[in-house]
């Protein structure tokens, strides 16, 4: 009997995704374990198997199909000993629902609105022709072209249509009034009468002024979901506090510096970032302040009993936070090792969903990019976010007197639903501990 290949469930919140790709085509044999197509979910974009042999007979589902609900049927496999008139009579039994068309994205609204009749297109832009002097007289020209024919040289014509300009109203300059390259030249270096825009030069497309509709990935719509609801629903506050990095900075110099080789490529086998310093940090602060290690339901506040820090991570299309798992119990080098695999996937649209489902804290980590302080949303269901900013040298007071160190500022975001004031306040004033004062962590 044809056998149904349905759009897969890839994580517990997945209810549609879009087929991004086939990795086989009709008629090509399946083995169980082959991978057959590439499915974009609200997070990653992941390759699933074919759990069944036979002959991939019929795709239901073409690639780039979006909003496929979980559990319709993509595909239609026939087993080795059917042949096409099984697929027609099952076909027929029980016809397959055709997926589901994308909503036609809409226009965006500027302050003058869009008619909704289409726009005829603008007349062409007449160039701007330079006159003759009037003194002394010019001869006249012979007029360009034979029998309505216009006379140019294939360069000017083509530089005419690259600029957009009309040969109708030019006057060659050519034998026989034939227009060529130097009359193009000429029109394209004269200003353009008031309120005209110039054409465009030569090799260079003219500027649609329609604006671009990107339309929307899966990861953006979840993303603009969660934060809108974030931002609504929960009640944030923020603590930020300034905290001294000049001796984490040695210490993650002498961490690399006595890094072990790597076997294979005779490179270190990890280098330890401040980044990484910071996820090792928070877990030591979570685990002195487990309050903050919290979620809220309407039912009760969840405390988790393990430490996984959420990541902060920029891909393509957004976000997405991939988790150091029992971070507490991790050291740096491992850490390091862990988040730049993870990173790597991340980016490449490769993570598992238990790779980034789930961690009771996130770290946002924006100092690359030289920012001085933000704040981040809580990402739902955690309770807390850290916001971590660049260090750069500043001023400070140190017994009475004015010295320069290297300072970080990080802010804390808290649900107030579930971290008070107070409890948010000793958590970041524990993580500060950590970081002003490394050795402490690793203990």
């Amino acid at each position: 009997m044809p056998i149904q290949i349905l759009m897969p469930a890839l994580s517990p919140t997945m209810t549609e995704g879009t087929l991004a790709k086939w990795l086989m085509k009709e008629g090509d044999k399946v083995s169980a374990g082959d991978l057959i197509a590439e499915i974009e979910t609200d997070k990653a974009t992941m390759e699933i198997e074919a759990v069944e042999e036979g002959t991939l007979a019929r795709i239901l589902v073409a690639e780039g199909t979006e909003n496929v609900p979980v559990n319709q049927a993509i595909a239609i496999l026939l087993e080795e000993d059917e042949d096409e008139k099984a697929l027609e009579e099952f076909v027929a039994a029980a016809p397959v629902a055709a997926p589901p068309q994308p909503a036609a994205t809409p226009s965006p609204s500027p302050p003058q609105a869009v008619a909704a009749a289409p726009t005829p297109a603008p007349a062409p832009v007449q160039p701007a022709i330079v006159p003759a002097p009037q003194s002394p007289p010019a001869a006249p020209k012979k007029s360009n072209g034979q029998g309505g024919r216009i006379m140019v040289s294939p360069l000017a014509k083509r530089m005419a249509a690259q600029a957009g300009i009309a040969l109708e109203a030019l006057a060659g300059s050519g034998p026989g009034g034939r227009i060529v390259k130097a009359d193009i030249e000429t029109v394209l270096k004269a200003p353009p009468p008031a309120g005209v825009p110039a054409p465009a030069m030569p090799g260079q497309a003219a500027p649609s002024a329609e604006p671009t509709l990107i339309p929307h990935s899966g990861i953006r719509k979840i993303i603009a979901a969660r934060l809108s609801e974030a931002d609504r629903d929960i009640p944030q506050f923020y603590l930020t506090v300034d905290c001294e990095i000049d001796r984490l900075l040695a210490a993650r110099k002498e961490i690399n510096e006595t890094a072990p080789s790597d076997p294979e490529t005779g490179k270190p086998a990890y280098k330890v970032s401040v980044n990484d310093m910071v996820i090792k940090a928070a877990a030591a602060a979570l685990g002195r302040v487990p309050a903050v290690n919290a979620s809220w339901s309407d039912e009760a506040v969840i405390r988790y009993n393990t430490i996984d820090v959420a990541v902060a991570v920029a891909i393509k299309d957004g976000l997405i936070t991939p988790i150091i798992r029992d971070a507490d119990r991790k050291g740096l080098a491992a850490i390091s090792v862990e988040m730049k695999a993870l990173a790597g996937r991340a980016k490449e649209g490769k993570l598992m969903p238990e790779e980034y489902q789930g961690g009771g804290f996130s770290v946002s980590n924006l100092g690359m990019f030289g920012i001085k302080d933000f704040t981040s949303i809580v990402n739902p269901p955690q309770a807390c976010i850290l916001a971590v900013a660049a260090g750069e040298p500043r001023p400070v007071v140190h017994d009475g007197a004015i010295v320069v160190r290297t300072v970080m500022s990080v802010t804390l975001t808290c649900d107030h639903r579930v971290v008070d004031g107070a409890t948010g306040a000793t958590w970041i004033q524990a993580f500060k501990g950590f970081i002003e004062a490394p050795a402490t962590m690793l203990a």
